[in-house]
């Protein structure tokens, strides 16, 4: 898979926004269902020019929602997978600052 596949769009959460003020900032993807720890973190450094020190995935289950024109019939979103990746003290990720 290349690298440019893996990632889809950054997460941009009041939390995602909280942890990057940590000693060591961490950011939140939506990646690929497909990809692996070892391509996630290929793909970020690739694209932002970081060194990634550690990579967590979770799969976020599926959900039922309200449809938003309607107000009475459920739509059902499909699973997806959600990395956060912590890289070094030193380095940060421009598309995450200045966003809150």
């Amino acid at each position: 898979m290349h690298p440019y596949e893996v990632l889809r769009r950054p997460l941009i959460t009041e939390k995602t926004t909280w942890q990057t003020g940590y000693e060591s900032p961490q950011y939140a993807f939506e990646v690929d269902g497909r990809a692996n720890k070892q391509q996630i973190k290929e793909a970020v450094e690739i694209a932002f020019d970081v060194k990634v020190t550690r990579v967590n995935i979770a799969v976020m289950p599926k959900k039922m929602k309200r449809n938003q024109r309607t107000r009475r019939s459920m739509i059902r979103q499909s699973e997806w997978k959600k990395a956060v990746v912590q890289v070094r003290p030193t380095d940060r990720i421009g598309i995450f600052e200045g966003v809150a």
